[in-house]
Order: structure tokens, then sequence, then C-alpha cells
């Protein structure tokens, strides 16, 4: 068993540790207590001790408790986090090798897991990552930046090879200057550290252009020997650059092949060609092979290599073997048309052009063949690759059809190339087998929507000998409707086919819509008939509201059952209606202008309501009240004499008690009362005609007499006889009933007037009986004069308050008991019992404390109390909780109020007297 002592020095030792937090009387010291003992940085095992202990006993308190827990498991389990992923940064950092996408990823996921990244170490393998991914993605750039200075380095080589040997032999050194550079530069990126990291086809892209370069360098560091060697001895042979040849010849005083090719005896013609005919000069033969050989590697680009899901890494021979061969299947990959100046790999065109261009006329042949052989290889290469079209059927179709022409007119300028037209004829035929396919596609197609459409035009016909009469037009208009739309989404058809089809169309869908037309043009007429009456109605002297239904009622059918095109319809609609609009606001403006005319009941009501404003802006209570009386009555037709001289004569009657129990007669004026003006007289109108187009009732200047009450009859009522007990009465019986039951049908409410509805006499016993009625100027001016008279009798009323209550804090202050304002200034709460022990408590010298009896007036008039007395109240309060048998506080606020008064003045506790008394004495 556990040992009962122990917990409480447990609690002790809990209460030293936390500084008497357990101790301690109030929650909010607690609190603060807890708090400046967690800013030690307690341990967690004595932070759950506490919080296990404060838990039981003040939640309020352990809630901070709690906090700093779930802090602290927070902070334990982020430092988790920041171990797992900074080890992870660390290995990504620290590799050798990384992958772009992990390094960037780390960031991300690390964030998704919820580990604070602002924290170290993580702060810092963030930027570490971030610092090594841009120096692999800047390795990247100037990779690629290097593939493009190679080719510009080919192409200076180039253009090289087509100016004077002296000038390519002047520029030697310093195209070898830079031809260093740029492999000192490649080089460089290759032994950087982040080169295992760059993405893997960046390596190969860099060897392939350094061989390239390297090969173009040394085919033309050769020509350029050759050519010195043959300007010095005339013995040597010629190099292969037609522009160096040429210059060598004529330094010799050759004849170029050029100019000796016409000098040359014609062949024998052979049968069957005319001998005398021209022969065109052709251009020359490399060029024109160029041009064919550009040709077919746009023929070849129509196929591009298929996409493959993982790059495949070749080997070193392999890699070698198209170092070398580079030079024609580089440009039969890419899709675009290439161009002698500007090629996807410019060495393929530059090392032809200096190593075996421009063959002289003895050496035509065996280089055509070599030229041929070379090309034969790449083209089986390719043929190795898969490949997939690179454009659709019709832009392929158009493109051969390009190249075909553009093939025939090179043909014709130079002697023929097997090699190159096979290679163009090949690839040619393999881009014209998708053209086939997409032809029969096509052909298929525009079949399949022919027949479609077809069948579209038999469903309209026979759609149309079955429904297109009607009757439901509103659906034989969708029908069609969607039979339009149906043919527009068939399908596309070539320009012949479509012609042909097109008319037949047209007439089935105009056969279709031939009933329907017919149904709109005699739903036209009928509604410019109605259109017609709604004039008429509109144009005559007394609006029939009744016709104008029944006539909306017709056009509103008709628009239900033939349906016309939404504007036509609507401007039709605009016109039927307007004329009935203008009669309704003919209507409207005669109503008003016969509103507007004043009766003699509104005038008069209209006076005595400004003579209310009048009487409220003068701010005199007693003049309110009782032009408010005189405007009750003459609105409900009992006084007809002038308003002024109604309030006139009340304010000269009126005196202070009056004014006191004013509120008492106005509240008895609206009971029904049993006397009544014995002088009465009826207003009737004089003129008939006038009385008939007045829209006002006559008015009634003075109500009627009201016959005398006949004598209530005895009931026999059973009720409690016993000595000071209050009769029971029986209620009224209802008139017209027989055998004591209610008179009238079934369902009807009592004293309500014919068939249901309520009398203009006080329908309903207990309710004033009604004036005449008034008109809407009249109307709103007497609720807007009530509601300024009533509001203004408010604002003096607690005007009058709060000037007694200060008079009464003055009396307070001087100790004067005939300073006390009168029992009736003060109000009916107080009685004068109360006042008089108010007055006592004045006259006598100061003594007691007020403290308690403050609280319990803040009590009773439910007022909060300053903040320093909180603690007082709350004490009150538990006390008044434990004597349920004295008198709550607003039982005794009068005796606590003369407590306060018999003590010595204090300007704060007057304040506080002041607001509770303010409360107090208006409920």
């Amino acid at each position: 068993m556990t040992d009962s002592s122990n917990k409480p020095l447990d609690l002790a030792a809990l209460d030293k540790l936390t500084g008497g937090a357990f101790t301690v009387s109030t929650s909010a010291d607690r609190t603060a207590r807890l708090r400046d003992w967690l800013a030690g940085q307690p341990t967690l095992e004595q932070l759950q001790a506490v919080f296990d202990e404060m838990s039981h006993r003040d939640k309020g308190a352990a809630k901070v408790l709690r906090e700093k827990l779930d802090e602290l498991r927070r902070s334990k389990d982020q430092d988790a986090l920041v171990q797992e992923w900074a080890a992870k940064g660390e290995a990504l950092r620290d590799a050798a090798h990384i992958n772009l996408g992990d390094a960037m990823g780390w960031q991300r996921d690390a964030a998704k897991a919820g580990a604070p990244l602002s924290r170290e170490p993580l702060a810092g393998l963030k930027t570490a990552l971030a610092e090594r991914v841009k120096a692999i993605e800047d390795l990247q750039h100037q990779t690629q930046v290097q593939r493009e200075a190679a080719v510009l380095l080919a192409q200076r080589i180039e253009v090289l090879s087509t100016k004077p040997w002296q000038d390519a032999l002047a520029q030697r050194d310093a195209l070898q200057a830079d031809l260093d550079r740029w492999v000192a530069q490649a080089q460089a990126l290759a032994a950087d550290a982040q080169w295992p990291s760059v993405d893997a086809k960046f390596e190969p892209a860099l060897q392939t252009s350094t061989q390239q370069v390297q090969a173009v360098w040394t085919a033309f560091c050769e020509a350029l020997t050759l050519t010195e060697a043959a300007a010095a001895d005339a013995a040597a042979p010629l190099p292969a650059v037609p522009a160096w040849s040429d210059q060598i010849r004529v330094a010799r005083g050759e004849v170029l092949p050029q100019a000796a090719a016409p000098a040359k005896s014609p062949k024998p013609a052979a049968a069957g060609v005319d001998a005398t005919r021209k022969v065109k000069p052709t251009a020359d033969k490399a060029v024109v092979d160029q041009k064919r050989l550009e040709l077919a590697m746009q023929a070849e680009a129509l196929f591009k290599p298929a996409p493959a899901a993982k790059p495949v890494k070749a080997k070193a021979a392999k890699a070698e073997d198209a170092a070398q061969d580079v030079v024609v299947i580089e440009p039969a990959v890419t899709e675009a048309p290439v161009t002698p100046e500007v090629a996807s790999a410019p060495a393929a065109e530059v090392a032809p052009s200096v190593a075996e261009a421009a063959p002289s006329a003895e050496t035509a042949a065996p280089e055509a063949t070599t030229q041929a052989a070379e090309a034969e290889k790449p083209a089986a290469k390719a043929d190795d690759v898969a490949r997939i079209p690179a454009m659709g059927g019709r832009k392929m179709q158009e493109t051969l059809r390009n190249l075909r022409e553009q093939w025939k007119k090179i043909d014709k300028e130079a002697a023929p190339n097997p090699a190159l037209w096979k290679r163009f004829d090949l690839a040619c035929n393999r881009a014209h087998e998708v053209v086939d396919a997409w032809l029969k596609e096509a052909r298929a197609q525009t079949t399949a929507h022919k027949a479609q459409r077809l069948a579209l035009i038999e469903e309209v016909k026979a759609w149309s000998v079955e429904h297109a009469n009607g009757p439901d037009w509103k659906g034989v208009a969708r029908q069609l409707h969607q039979f339009a739309q149906r043919w527009r989404e068939s399908g596309h058809l070539s320009e012949k086919m479509f012609a042909e089809l097109q008319p037949v169309w047209k007439t089935a869908i105009h056969a279709a819509h031939e009933p329907l037309e017919n149904a709109q043009k005699a739903s036209l007429a009928r509604r410019h008939a109605l259109i017609a009456e709604a004039q008429a109605l509109g144009a005559a002297t007394s609006l029939r509201v009744d016709a104008v239904k029944a006539l909306q009622q017709r056009w509103q059918e008709e628009a239900h059952t033939v349906v016309l095109d939404r504007k036509q319809e609507q401007k039709l609609w605009d016109a039927f209606r307007q004329p009935i609009d203008e009669a309704f606001a003919r209507k409207s403006s005669v109503r008003e202008q016969s509103q507007a005319a004043l009766t003699p009941h509104d005038k008069a009501v209209l006076d005595a309501a400004k003579a209310l404003d009048s009487a409220t802006a003068k701010g005199d209570g007693a003049a309110i009240r009782a032009a408010m009386q005189t405007l009750e009555q003459i609105s409900r037709g009992e006084v007809a004499a002038s308003p002024a001289a109604s309030i006139e004569q009340a304010a000269e009657t009126a005196t202070p008690s009056d004014t006191a129990e004013a509120p008492a007669t106005q509240a008895a004026s609206e009971q029904p009362s049993e006397a009544a003006p014995s002088d009465t007289s009826v207003s009737e109108p004089t003129d008939a005609a006038a009385s008939e187009d007045a829209v006002a009732e006559p008015v009634v200047e003075v109500a009627p007499a009201k016959p005398k009450a006949p004598p209530r009859p005895v009931v026999a009522v059973r009720g409690d006889d016993r000595p000071g007990q209050k009769r029971t009465e029986a209620a009224p019986a209802a008139r017209g009933g027989r055998d004591g039951k209610p008179g009238g049908k079934f369902g009807d409410k009592p004293s309500f007037g014919r068939d249901g509805k309520p009398s203009r006499d006080g329908g309903r016993e207990g309710f004033a009986p009604r004036g005449p009625r008034l008109g809407d100027a009249a109307f709103r001016a007497q609720r807007h004069a009530l509601e300024s008279a009533q509001d203004a009798l408010r604002r003096l009323a607690a005007q009058a308050h709060g000037e007694v209550l200060t008079q009464l804090m003055h009396a307070w202050e001087k100790r004067d008991a005939a300073q006390l304002p009168a029992a009736q200034a003060i109000g009916s709460k107080l009685s004068p019992a109360q006042r008089t022990q108010w007055s006592q408590a004045l006259s006598a010298q100061p003594k007691g404390d007020a403290v308690t009896p403050l609280l319990r007036l803040e009590v009773a008039a439910d007022l909060p109390t300053p903040a320093a007395q909180i603690d007082a109240r709350r004490a009150l309060q538990l006390q008044m909780l434990t004597r349920r048998n004295d008198p709550s506080p607003q039982m005794t606020w009068a005796a606590d109020a003369a407590q306060v008064l018999g003590g010595a003045y204090d300007e704060a506790a007057a304040r506080r007297l002041q607001a509770a008394l303010k409360v107090l004495l208006k409920r």
C-alpha cells in the first residue's frame, strides 16, 4: 500500500519548487508564479510532475504548464526531424555524383515532412545544396557554350577553304591558338569536381565536338601542307580544295577545267538524239552534289528517332564510329531542313569540303564513287534506329511533293549521282508509306462521314412525314435545331462531295421547316391582333383589369404554343405591353392626384400635427402631452375645434400636478369612455357629383354619440365566495347566437363584420373606435409628429431623472436634507418612508462604511464593479449564497442607499451610487 503521508510531503516539495504556486489563494497569482518558475527552464520530469498535480487543482493555471509541455514535445519531434533530414542532406552534399532532381527535391520533401529548415544545420545544408545545384547547372551551360564555340571554329576553317591559300596560311597560327584554347577549356570542364553530376547527355556531346574539331583541323592542316608543296614544286600533286587547286593551276599557267570543257570535241550523237540541240552549261558537280545531299537529308528528316524510355550508353567503340560518321547521321536526325551555311554539325560539311570537295576533271569518277559509298554508310546505320514520322500525313505529302520538285530542278544542272539518288528515293518511299496510310484512313473517314450525312438526310425526311405537322411546335423547333447541329458535326468532307450533298440536305430540311414556318406566320398574325386589342384597352377611358388579365393570359398561351425567334418575340412582347403599361401609369397618376386633394379632416390633422411639432420644438412636456391628446382626438373625429385653440386651452389649464398625472390621463383617454360628447354633427356632402368623383370617404368631424350600454345580464357563475376574494366574472356572451352559443358561421372570428371582415367601428372589444380614413399626407404627418413627440418626452424624462440624481448627490455632499428632491421628482419606485430614511441619513453625522452597501447596490442594479473591489464583491456573493433567507439586494436597495448616504461623501462612491440609482429608480 502507498503511504498517505508521502503525498503532503510531495505537495510541499512541489510548492517549494514552484515558489508557492500551490498555496496561493487566487488563480491569477498561481498562474503568475508558474510563469516565473517556467522562466527558469525546469526539467521535463519536474514539469510533468507539477502539471499532474496542478491539473487536479486548477485547470486554468495548468493550461500554462500544458502549453510548455506541448512546446517541449514539438521541440523534441523537430529535433528528430532535424537529425533525419540533416543526414539525408549531408549524404547529398558529400556524394561524388548526385542527381539534380534529388538535390532540388530535398528541400521540398523536408518542408512537407515539417522539418524546421530555418534551424541549423538544415539552413546550412539548404544553402550548400543550392550552391552545388547552381554549380552543376552552370557547368552544363558552359558545356553547351563550348559546343557552340566548336561549331563557330569549324565554320571559320570552312570559310578559309574558299579563300586564297596564302590567307589561310597567314591565319593558321591564330586558328591553332584558338583551337588549343578551346581544347584546354573542354578539358577544364571535364576535370571539374561537379562533372560526374552533370547530365549524361553532355559528356558524349562534348567528346563528339572535340573529335569533330580535331578532325577538321587535321584535314585543314594536311590540305594546307599539300598546297604549300604544290606551290613550291610544279610536279607535286594538287590539293583537294577547289579554290586552292585552281589558284595553283593559274600560277603554273595551266588551263582551268571549267574553261577547257567547251573546247573538247562533242561526242557523236547517239541514235534517236538530235545532234544539233544546244547543251545547257552545267554547274560545278560538287556544288550540285552538296544540294542533292541536303535534299536527301531533308527527306530523311521526315522521320525522327522514337523517344526511348531510358537513355542507353553506347560502348567506347561505337562512340568512336559515331564520331567518325557524325558527318551524315546528325543531319539526318534533325527535323528542320539543313542549309550548307548553318548545320547542326558543321564538321559534317567542313571535312568533305576541305578533304574531298571540288574534284578535278580527271578524278571526277573515283570521287563520285567515294561519295556514294560514304552516303550509303550512314543511310544503312540510320535504318537500324527506330524512327517515327515527324509530321502529319497532309503536311508530309506536301513536303514530299516539294522535295521531288526540287530534286528534278537540281538534277538538270549536273550529271546524276546514283548513290545520292538511291538515298533520296529510299527516304521518299519510306515517307510515302505514311502518306499512303493517311490517304487510306482519310478515304475511309470520308466514306463514313458521307454515309452518316446520307442517313441523317433520310432520318429528316422520315421525321418530316410523322412529326413536322405539330401540334407540339416547341418540340418541332427543338428537333429541327438538333438536326442542324448534327449536320454541322457530321465530320469533314471534300469540297466536291460537300457540294453534292449540301443541296440535298437543304431540300430535306426546308421541307421539314415548312409546317413550322406556316404555324409561325399564323401565330404572328394572332399576336398582332392581340397587340391591337391591347392598344384599344389602353386607349379606353376606364381601364378594365379583368380584360387586361384575360388578354395577357391569351398572349402567354400563344407564346407557349408556337415558338418564334427570341429577338422578334421580345419586340412583339414590348409592343403588346407598352399600351397596357401606359394605361396603368395613367391610372396611378389619377389616383395620386385624387389622393393629393386634402379633405377638411386631413387639413385638421395636418394642423394638429404642426402644432404638436411646434410644442415638441419648445421642449415643454405639458404642452407636448396636451398636443398629443388633441391630435389623437382630432384623428378619431372626436374634436371639431381648431387644434391651436385646443392646445392653448390645455396649456393654460395644465398644472404641475396635471403634468405629473399626464401619462395616467393619456392612458385613460385611450380606453373607450362611457360618456361621449352630447353635441354631434355629421357633415354631409353638398354636391352629389363631387361625392362620386372623390376618392376619400365623407369626413366625420365629431364622433356620433354612442348609445347607452344595456344592462349586463345576470349570469350565474361559480367562484370563490370567501371574504376578500375577487369575484369571478363570466365571459361576455357573443351576439347573434342561440342557446348561449356564438353566432355566425363555423370558423368566423367573434366581433368581426360581415363575411368575416372587421368593421370600421371597432370590431374588437377593448379598442377605441377608428375615425375617418386619412389621406397619405395626413397619415404620414400624424405618424411623424407622434414619433417625434414621444422621443422628446423620453429625452425630457431622462434629463429630469439625471437632474434629480445630481441634486441628490449635491445634497449628500452638503449634508443638507432640505436639498433632497421631492418624492414626486424621484418617482414612484421610492416610497415616502424610504425617502424619510434618506432624509434622516443626510441629517445625521457621517458614520459607517459604505463599501458593502455600494456592492449590494451594484449587484441589485447588475452593474460592473471597479477592479479594486472585485474580490470584495466575490466574497459578498459567496456570503449571500450561504445566507439564503436574508433579503436580496433587489429588496433592500433603498436601505443600502440610505446607509451609503449616511456615510462620508466620496467622489468615486458618488459616481457608483449615481450609476446604481439611475438603473434602480427606472425599474
